[in-house]
């Protein structure tokens, strides 16, 4: 299928790791201009480089913390036009809620929604000019609409994305520009391999995401976790213009886990 994403420009958060850089790779391979993101200068140039050589496309390095209002001023001077926005960027960890300090929810909010919202709110009017097709897609998770007890402060932030990105996608109404919400569940990145090693430290390598399935998420019904490329492939369609239909959606990829209808 032609996803008609040739030639357009697409900024990605957070993407030199994970989903993000699965996503930059996805639309990479469709022909679209990228633009790489992270906090590291060094890694996030070397990603630039390895999609541009591989996907023949063009890139951009963009070694910004978009939690710091002035990066983002700087991001906004190097990159004032786009076609498509993923909102990716974020930091979780496991911690009890009466272990939690104010700090950690600032710190959480600040990473994981308000420079989604930021950069929402500078590019959207941008999209909305153009009138091409333009994509705004958050990133949250099946977090949003189900908690857990032991991520308190990233489900909140990520619940906030929900609700933002609904609103949005109001102001998008008559137009070709749509905003839209990917919830994917538990997903394998090097951060959650990282956070398996700490909270399984006696299981074996190979035993540790299907225990910590079935013991953290029973409801899951693929009993694994999402792999990134899959998430890649389902944003890469929501970002093209056969996806059109979709605005103002909190679309759900959690392999089951959320036994809901709706």
């Amino acid at each position: 299928m032609d996803l008609q994403l040739v030639g357009k420009t697409a900024l990605i958060t957070g993407s030199t790791k994970g989903i993000g850089r699965k996503i930059a790779e996805c639309l990479a391979s469709e022909g679209v201009r990228i633009i790489i993101n992270g906090r590291n200068q060094e890694e996030v140039a070397q990603v630039a480089q390895t999609i541009a050589d591989r996907y023949l496309v063009e890139t951009v390095a963009a070694p910004f913390d978009l939690a710091n209002p002035k990066e983002r001023m700087d991001l906004f001077a190097l990159a004032p036009d786009i076609d498509i926005l993923v909102n990716n960027a974020a930091i979780f960890e496991e911690k009890p809620i009466f272990k939690l300090l104010g700090t950690d929810l600032m710190r959480y909010l600040q990473v994981n929604s308000l420079a989604a919202a930021a950069l929402s709110q500078f590019y959207l009017p941008k999209l909305l000019k153009k009138n091409k097709d333009g994509r705004i897609i958050f990133i949250a998770s099946e977090a949003a609409i189900q908690p857990p007890k032991d991520m308190a402060h990233y489900a909140a932030t990520k619940a906030y994305n929900l609700s933002f990105a609904k609103s949005l996608a109001m102001e998008t109404k008559g137009s070709s520009v749509t905003v839209n919400t990917v919830m994917p569940g538990p997903t394998y990145t090097e951060g959650i391999a990282e956070m398996l090693h700490n909270v399984l430290p006696d299981v074996h390598e190979n035993l540790r995401e299907s225990t910590y399935m079935r013991e953290n998420r029973p409801s899951s019904s693929i009993q694994r976790f999402i792999r990134p490329e899959e998430i890649g492939q389902f944003v890469t369609f929501v970002a093209s213009p056969m996806a059109g239909a979709f605005s103002g959606e909190a679309l759900r990829m959690d392999g089951g886990m959320v036994p809901t209808i709706f």
